[in-house]
């Protein structure tokens, strides 16, 4: 449904600009914005996927992924539709490229989904499967319901938002992926249609001035920014913009949307890259979408201790003190940690909201 939108004003000209994200759309009246959920009506802009969603699932917190906040618990996942990037690659483009609003038939309330996030015991709400940005004001709204209901809030974004409308949004954010899909300008122009400063700088802004826990993601695509030289560049920027103890993931691609002529990404990419990103000081280094048990191990980064094993999406082993602390030497895990790991494990389950509207 059509909800009144924040984030806008009109121009000299009769346009109204978008002030949510860096595209800045100039709509006449009936226009859509690049995400083609934001939309001029008269004279005002509204959100037409308030309320809707593409589904509702039960995951794995791991999946998200966010390795370092309250591992092994479920979360409450969803997404609407529509997106503010044009990425050639993106592995979810059958909702976030969708122009067809009917296949939005899960219709929920900031409350119902709060209170159902409670009631099956989901220790967190994920606005996932597109990016929460487009939809801020509906995923806001949401995130203060589940305060109130103290269920946690987690953002998968691309980070491609101003700092208006950032600072409202992460301020009701407890955690966020940050997908940061490559390290060249030339590669966010031509593959994701956007720019890497504003990624940038939102990822220094939710470090440095949010409360926000925050860990990264690069999506590593043969050929396209799996170099040595581009990976070490990320690595030395993260470490030292940002700091050595956020977790980066480097997960493998697959063939899909408009990039099918590039192969999958070889388990030894992602490897190398975890060892490119380890020897540039940074702790804590996964990896992803492969089989690679030691890239989903949480080791001390002061003794090595092996804290937390992985299977897939489930913990095995969880030898965290209850404070969050190496039982080895006593140096304090960074993240946000329960004092016993959940038991969720690889399972996905659809879940369907009663007494939606």
């Amino acid at each position: 449904m059509n909800h009144p939108a924040r984030w806008w004003h009109l121009l000299d000209d009769g346009r109204l600009q978008c002030d949510l994200c860096p595209r800045d759309c100039r709509l006449h009246a009936g226009q859509r914005g690049a995400c083609f959920v934001r939309e001029r009506v008269d004279n005002e802009m509204v959100l037409s996927t308030y309320g809707r969603s593409s589904g509702f699932c039960l995951d794995p917190i791991e999946k998200k992924p966010l390795n370092h906040f309250l591992p092994g618990s479920s979360i409450l996942s969803f997404g609407t539709a529509g997106c503010n990037l044009a990425c050639k690659f993106c592995q979810n483009w059958d909702i976030s490229k969708s122009r067809d609003m009917d296949r939005l038939m899960d219709q929920a309330s900031p409350l119902t989904i709060a209170r159902a996030a409670r009631k099956i015991g989901a220790a967190s709400v994920a606005f996932t499967y597109n990016d929460p940005v487009i939809f801020a004001e509906y995923a806001i709204d949401i995130a203060t319901e589940c305060h109130v209901e103290n269920v946690r809030t987690v953002a998968v974004t691309a980070g491609y938002i101003h700092p208006e409308p950032r600072r409202e949004f992460f301020a009701v954010m407890d955690a966020a992926n940050v997908d940061l899909k490559g390290f060249t300008e030339d590669f966010y122009v031509k593959l994701c249609g956007a720019h890497l400063a504003p990624v940038l700088d939102t990822l220094q802004w939710i470090k440095h001035d949010s409360r926000t826990w925050l860990e990264i993601t690069t999506l590593l695509i043969p050929g396209a920014n799996d170099g040595d030289a581009e990976i070490k560049a990320l690595s030395d920027w993260v470490c030292r913009e940002l700091g050595p103890e956020v977790p980066l993931h480097f997960t493998a691609f697959h063939p899909d949307y408009k990039l099918t002529d590039r192969p999958p990404t070889p388990l030894a990419s992602v490897q190398r890259a975890r060892r490119i990103a380890l020897d540039a000081g940074l702790r804590h280094v996964y990896t992803g979408n492969v089989h690679d048990p030691d890239g989903a191990t949480t080791h001390c980064a002061h003794c090595g201790t092996i804290l937390i094993e992985r299977e897939g999406y489930a913990i095995r082993h969880y030898h965290l003190s209850p404070t969050g602390c190496c039982p080895a030497c006593g140096q304090p895990l960074a993240g946000h940690f329960a004092a016993q790991a959940g038991h969720f494990g690889n399972r996905r389950i659809p879940i369907q909201l009663a007494g939606k509207g």
